[in-house]
């Protein structure tokens, strides 16, 4: 019986950590990173979307996040931690971002 406990236990220690999926946590952090979520300026999938339309010098001006479903890991982690005029500086760890990168350019859904 002693035995069956120690394997049953060992079974437990030995099993995945995580009860959501890599795509599960890219997408929770796509939605809401740590502030405003990416999904307000970069679409529902990342495929982009306007924010703003304005009026500057009698022009109209669009003002669009752009498509980031096929943007590379370094390109990603090097516009999380860049500063920008229009888009939030986010402090994500590596894995954040790696999940966030998968969720990006899977095709689950």
């Amino acid at each position: 019986m002693k035995y069956w406990f120690i394997l049953l236990l060992s079974s437990f220690v030995c099993a995945e950590d995580s009860f959501i999926t890599q795509y599960e946590y890219g997408e929770m952090l796509y939605r809401n990173p740590r502030g405003i979520g990416c999904i307000h300026c970069h679409g529902r999938h990342g495929e982009g979307t306007v924010i703003a339309t304005y009026v500057e010098e009698g022009k109209k001006i669009v003002l669009k996040g752009p498509d980031i479903r096929q943007i590379g890991i370094e390109k990603l982690k090097k516009s999380l931690v860049r500063r920008y005029r229009v888009m939030p500086t986010y402090f994500l760890t590596d894995s954040e971002i790696r999940a966030l990168h998968y969720y990006l350019t899977s095709k689950e859904e």
